[in-house]
């Protein structure tokens, strides 16, 4: 057996041998790019000290890589079907072991952000070409558990990038947590070489690249908007951006509806499985990504566990999301997506209500019930969706396919993160001001209204001052974790009610049970194969 994959996916007579295999560096690759994200909520205190960050800057570290990550995956997954998905997947883990190394070597935040944004790119070619690989490769009656395995893996990350990151930043600078993306892009590299066949779609004809365009600018501008507005305030920026992502998803629609060979033919979204899966993946991460963002959060700053200690609190979440995927794998084929589906949004519905107990009080005890529910809900409910919209594609155009499964993965998670987070901060500031405000010099509540970590900077101040001292500095440290846990409690709420909301229409838009119809080429369900027809004969 030649040491390298040569032969295309549309030359073998049969299914892959090495399908597995090409599974576990498909699963390597997106495992490192959604760590790229996990790992930094750990490492972001440790930033903040050594570059100075405002909390701007920090939000634009983090932020850096989700624009273009998330406005570019639908347009590249696209190149990536015309010309070769795995020169995609290989290109985008070049691209992102670059970045990788500018951000470990880089010491001025502009260059940091930069080296986060090139990383994103890369993301953005490797995240739909992992997906788009698997569907090529995989025959119909195994991809569902080989996007369960997909799935399970994105639910890993979550809770083993702050691990890994923490266990370096127990000996290593900030740099530590970049260069480990480098090792494991070129192991992923290599494994593609040997592992994965090369694969492209046939007769796909010319890229839309009006559509991608629009796509880019849309996503893109509304991404930025969602971010900058709710934190930074609604000034031109913000507003403008806003307007461009409405004109330019209008542009778009009325593009797609009208080019013969549109980049997403939106007439998808009329299809009840598509709409209503890409509605489940939207909403569920907004709810999921939020809460374990400020979740982490509490744990490092108001029960004090260093970036190591929450880590290893975060390992149950991905002890769940394998339990989650395992049921789903069981029970999927019995009781249909519908109920999959429904099932994991209630479930996380649950767990983000249950952090709306959480006050100055709470101990590890109180967030470990919420994050087993999350990832059980994650395992259970993401598969299924995600399965149901690349089922919707046809070969030639599995790599948008992809590109628009995790482009709204992405997308819930920023808007969850931003939206949920500018929320946290009101709260907190709100709260904070109700319980300081006339009891600290105007300068040091601003500084500690800007976030829990200035709050608690600004209580070691007055520690060692003459007029404050360890009982006045304690105080400040009492107030700052309530209104930090007041705002965990509040921003909980809204989350909840929110996934709740999405969960009903999700209910509503997803039709009944996927019946399996046998002897059909692509192994779609009766329900899949109904509402495709219906859906030519509207075009």
């Amino acid at each position: 057996m030649p040491f390298l994959a040569t032969t295309s996916v549309d030359k073998m007579a049969g299914p892959y041998a090495r399908r597995w295999w090409a599974l576990l560096v498909l699963c390597l690759s997106l495992l490192i790019v959604v760590m790229a994200n996990t790992s930094l909520i750990v490492a972001a205190p440790d930033m903040t000290t050594d570059l100075g960050l405002s909390s701007s800057d920090l939000q634009w570290v983090i932020d850096g890589y989700t624009v273009p990550y998330a406005a570019l995956m639908l347009v590249l997954g696209s190149i990536g079907d015309k010309y070769s998905r795995r020169g995609a997947l290989i290109t985008g883990l070049v691209i992102f072991a670059g970045g990788s190394v500018m951000g470990s070597l880089v010491e001025e935040t502009g260059l940091v952000i930069t080296a986060r944004a090139i990383m994103g790119v890369g993301a953005a070619v490797v995240m739909p070409a992992t997906l788009s690989l698997l569907v090529a490769i995989f025959p119909r009656a195994e991809r569902a558990k080989a996007i369960t395995a997909w799935t399970a893996t994105s639910g890993l990350a979550i809770a083993v990038g702050p691990l890994v990151a923490g266990w370096l930043l127990e000996d290593y600078a900030w740099g530590s947590t970049f260069l480990i993306n480098i090792p494991i892009a070129v192991v992923a590299v290599v494994g593609a070489l040997a592992l994965v066949p090369p694969s492209k779609a046939e007769g796909m004809g010319r890229i839309d690249y009006v559509g991608g365009l629009l796509s880019i600018v849309s996503v893109g501008s509304l991404v930025y908007a969602t971010i900058e507005g709710p934190h930074f305030g609604w000034g031109a920026g913000p507003v403008t951006a806003a307007v461009v992502a409405g004109v330019g998803l209008l542009a778009f629609v009325v593009w797609e509806l009208r080019h013969p060979h549109p980049m997403l033919d939106v007439r998808k979204f009329r299809l009840r499985p598509f709409s209503g899966s890409m509605l489940a993946v939207l909403f569920f991460f907004f709810g999921t990504f939020g809460a374990i963002y400020y979740s982490t959060q509490f744990l490092q700053f108001v029960l004090g566990y260093d970036a190591l200690e929450t880590g290893v609190r975060l390992l149950p979440l991905a002890g769940a999301v394998f339990a989650g995927a395992a049921a789903t794998g069981r029970l999927t084929p019995k009781l249909g997506v519908k109920a999959m589906v429904t099932a994991g949004m209630v479930i996380g519905t649950v767990g983000v209500f249950l952090l709306t107990q959480v006050d100055k009080a709470s101990a590890y005890g109180d967030f470990l019930t919420p994050m087993l529910l999350l990832g059980f809900a994650i395992g259970l409910s993401v598969s299924p969706a995600t399965d149901t919209i690349m089922d919707s594609f046809p070969e030639s155009e599995l790599g948008v396919g992809g590109g628009a499964n995790d482009t709204a993965l992405e997308l819930g998670g920023s808007l969850g993160i931003a939206v949920l987070g500018s929320l946290l901060g009101t709260a907190y500031r709100d709260e904070l001001t109700d319980l300081m405000g006339g009891r600290l010099p105007a300068a040091a509540l601003e500084t500690a209204q800007d976030s829990v970590g200035g709050g608690l900077a600004v209580a070691e101040q007055i520690a060692k001052t003459p007029s404050g001292g360890p009982q006045q500095a304690q105080a400040v440290v009492d107030a700052v974790h309530e209104a930090f846990a007041h705002g965990v409690a509040q921003t909980s709420l809204v989350g909840g009610i929110t996934m709740a909301a999405g969960t009903m229409i999700v209910l509503a838009v997803l039709p009944g049970r996927r019946a399996a119809a046998k002897g059909r080429p692509e192994g779609r369900s009766q329900e899949t194969e109904a509402a495709a027809e219906e859906y030519s004969g509207t075009r």
